[in-house]
């Protein structure tokens, strides 16, 4: 079988060759002009647009096994797509077998082992759904429509990370499918060293179908929501911010942001469009120390919208959505932080002030906490001595514009990174950021992880990811 060019973005396989495939599977196959094939192979930012030959949407394990032999057999490039929402675009690739897990959603709840099964399909607002129905929650991210699989297999880290830690740290389970083409159970009783790399190392190791999340108590009430004030006051709100940080509990976590006001109903016209500064909480605990804990966030000076307030829990996790639509152009750059130094907060302040879009904000998300308190080498994601992620969030609309947010978002990185602790976030790179970058955020485990992919995918097929060579 003949791989054509990338600008044919075809692979020549006979008729015949794909309809024998379409005989083997449950799932639908997708080719170009197909009604559906648009919609299966573009992703969240609209910056990535690959064109695979051919897209198989995956209705079970089987359909998976099926397509990797069926890849091994033909030597053509397989790419994986969960949710799609990875700021690279990692789930496509041109001249490419697409495999799309979006068909496989389902979740199991064991309410009384406290555990969440949940197909590589599931987006974060799945498990919430059925887990908040007995009180339970995964340690996810903060947006609903992001993938379990990518968030969870690049670390992993949200509203409740401060308890219990990494995403990945809460993984007793993985099922995954290798580079031989086996359904392999991965936890810390069986293939120990499978399970130790995907907790961090990415989609490097085969093709997960399906992951069990320790679950929590949370909710279903939580306190929790913005509070917005003029961006004139952004200095007196970050020194609120510093303080509260130091003293809050590990059931609370606090999300400061500047950006242009969006046109939300909870913020009056007039703001809208203008240099605000905000402070996003989430109190998971009880509600009433929870409402106790941002009093002082919702009296502080003159804010121009309040909607920090009691609120089913997975509520909250949507309650970022709109600011993240699929079809959007995103360009980010993030750091890991130990602190939020005075210094640091005068160059937050001043690279905001020059966001060229609307959609684009600077970030400090708290996560210190549980992940501390586990040995660096615990898992791959290590950065252990992680208090706050730095997000430089770039987000516009149209191609032409493509220059001006990326130097913007360069520019007030290449400022803002002197405070890093050194280390960076795997799931927030872009597809411009190199091996430097991949050492930034794995340090040490890379070595391991060589070993662990020479043993796993000794080949390299799973290589459309931030690729891990074999050793």
């Amino acid at each position: 079988m003949r791989l054509k060019t990338l600008k044919d973005s075809e692979i020549d396989l006979k008729q015949q060759t794909i309809d024998d495939l379409k005989t083997r599977l449950r799932g639908p196959v997708l080719l170009p002009g197909d009604v559906r094939y648009e919609e299966s192979r573009t992703v969240w930012n609209a910056m990535t647009d690959k064109k695979p030959a051919l897209v198989v949407q995956c209705l079970g394990v089987a359909d998976v096994i099926t397509c990797v032999q069926f890849a091994r057999n033909h030597d053509l490039l397989l790419c994986i797509k969960g949710g799609g929402h990875n700021i690279a675009g990692l789930a496509t690739a041109d001249v490419a077998m697409m495999l799309d897990m979006s068909l496989m959603r389902g979740v199991w709840v064991d309410k009384e082992r406290r555990i969440a099964h949940a197909q590589a399909g599931c987006l974060l607002g799945d498990v919430d759904g059925e887990t908040q129905l007995h009180g339970l929650a995964a340690v996810l991210g903060f947006v609903s429509l992001t993938g379990v699989a990518g968030l969870t297999l690049g670390g992993g880290f949200g509203y409740l990370t401060r308890r219990w830690g990494w995403t990945s740290d809460t993984v007793v389970g993985i099922d995954v499918v290798t580079a031989d083409a086996r359904l392999v159970r991965a936890s810390n009783e069986e293939n120990a060293d499978l399970f130790w790399g995907l907790r961090g190392g990415g989609g490097n190791f085969g093709v997960v179908t399906g992951i069990d999340y320790q679950l929590h108590e949370v909710g279903p009430e939580i306190v929790g929501g913005i509070v917005a004030w003029p961006a004139s006051e952004a200095a007196g709100v970050i020194e609120l911010y510093r303080t509260l940080s130091e003293k809050s509990p590990a059931e609370v976590t606090l999300v400061t942001m500047m950006r242009l006001a969006p046109p939300a109903p909870w913020l009056p016209k007039e703001i809208h469009g203008k240099p605000i500064i905000a402070i996003l909480a989430c109190c998971s605990g009880k509600p009433e120390e929870g409402e106790e804990f941002v009093a002082p966030i919702k009296s502080f000076g003159n804010p121009v919208g309040d909607v920090l307030v009691r609120r089913p829990y997975a509520q909250l996790q949507k309650l970022l959505d709109g600011t993240q639509p699929k079809g959007r152009r995103y360009y980010w750059k993030s750091e890991y932080l130990a602190s939020i130094e005075p210094a640091l907060c005068e160059k937050f302040i001043e690279h905001a002030s020059k966001i060229p879009s609307p959609h684009s904000a600077v970030i400090f998300f708290q996560i210190g906490g549980a992940l501390n308190q586990r040995e660096e080498d615990h898992s791959p994601v290590g950065n252990r001595d992680a208090r706050f992620v730095l997000n430089i969030a770039g987000s516009w609309e149209q191609a032409d514009a493509d220059m001006t947010n990326i130097e913007w978002a360069r520019a007030a990185w290449t400022d803002m990174k002197p405070f890093s602790t050194g280390g960076t976030y795997i799931n927030f790179q872009t597809a411009d950021e190199g091996q430097d970058r991949m050492e930034a955020a794995l340090g040490n485990a890379l070595q391991r992880l060589g070993k662990i992919k020479a043993k796993w995918d000794p080949e390299n097929l799973f290589r459309t990811n931030r690729n891990i060579k074999p050793a």
